[in-house]
């Protein structure tokens, strides 16, 4: 003889199942969306590495730009203190 869940049971049982899948279905979509982001991220890099490329090869490597005003300076030298001395 088998028996059966009753109407409450099964309807609980079904709506965990349903909140279940789609948890699963929420987490692939965030990882999916990480995915992407991580691929956006890297091409801003790109993009960004080449347009310094080309700044730095305008202004020279030594130089500074402050990003607030536009400003470019050049790096002061740094003065190596000998150990001996």
């Amino acid at each position: 003889m088998s028996k059966k869940l009753n109407k409450e049971e099964l309807s609980s049982l079904r709506k965990k199942l349903t909140e279940f899948n789609q948890a699963k279905v929420k987490l692939a979509d965030a990882l999916l969306h990480q995915e992407q982001l991580k691929g956006f991220i890297n091409q801003l890099k790109e993009v960004f590495v080449s347009e310094e490329q080309k700044l730095l090869e305008k202004y020279g490597k030594d130089a500074r730009i402050n990003l607030e005003t536009g400003e470019v300076t050049k790096q002061e030298p740094t003065l190596k203190v000998s150990k001996d001395a």
